[in-house]
């Protein structure tokens, strides 16, 4: 229910920093009427979110800024989008051979739903992304080793990039924690990037795999190039409007 009369300044970027919490991004409109102010005080306040390091603001909104979590702190976030997201790549997993998903929640996702591709072999980097695919009944899952990063809980280092180096992929599903038109996709650290660039190397394609909250962002290292991903797959429409920069850099599913 909107509020039927404006808050002070202070409460408002509170309540902001919530909603962008919960749902990892907001929009002007929404915001607007759900604080009983115009679209403009919406628009400073997340531009003071934004000095704060706390948004990073988009068209028509602003996303949520989003540092090196655990995987259980993220398997919160976005659950909806995620479903459909996997729900969607689902068309683009092979029947045969193997398959790379990163330690990304979203490309969890997809591999807890792996049920009817029991001969697949599926790699990962991810401790908790190689116990979902186990649970879908694929046979073959294949965990990288390498150092446990303590804030993502994913595998990384030298020995977790050579593994992911040493197989023969169909198809790559990654996870992005930023995703812009000129940039490409970004992730929190050098560490995690450079294992789905090793994952992409021996692959031959790369499905991005990315809820809209990402859509405008950017982090710290960046894992791919446009003309290094063959689809980008987001809860959206691809003729949805958040899409319109990305539409002339990446097929869209």
């Amino acid at each position: 229910m909107s509020m039927t009369s404006s808050v002070h300044g202070e409460q408002r970027r509170r309540i902001l920093g919530e909603m962008l919490e919960r749902d990892g991004s907001v929009t002007l409109v929404a915001a607007a009427l759900e604080l009983g102010v115009s679209e403009m005080t919406i628009r400073r306040d997340l531009a003071d979110l934004e000095a704060e390091g706390v948004a990073r603001r988009v068209r028509g909104g602003a996303t949520q800024v989003v540092g090196p979590r655990s995987f259980r702190d993220r398997s919160a976030q976005r659950r909806s989008a995620k479903a459909r997201i996997a729900q969607k790549a689902m068309d683009l997993v092979p029947t045969a051979g193997a398959i790379a998903i990163d330690a990304s929640t979203t490309a969890g996702a997809l591999g807890s739903v792996l049920t009817k591709h029991p001969d697949l072999v599926v790699v990962t980097n991810s401790w908790d992304n190689f116990r979902s695919v186990r649970r879908a009944g694929v046979k073959r899952a294949i965990l990288t080793g390498g150092e446990v990063d303590e804030l993502t809980d994913s595998l990384v280092g030298p020995v977790a990039c050579r593994a992911a180096a040493s197989h023969g992929y169909r198809t790559v599903f990654a996870g992005a924690n930023g995703v812009e038109a000129e940039f490409g996709a970004s992730d929190v650290s050098l560490e995690e990037a450079q294992v789905k660039v090793e994952f992409a190397r021996a692959a031959d394609a790369v499905v991005l795999l990315a809820d809209s909250s990402k859509v405008g962002g950017r982090d710290l290292a960046r894992s791919f190039a446009w003309d290094e991903v063959s689809v980008l797959v987001t809860e959206l429409d691809p003729s949805d409007e958040r899409l319109a920069e990305l539409r002339s850099r990446v097929e869209l599913r």
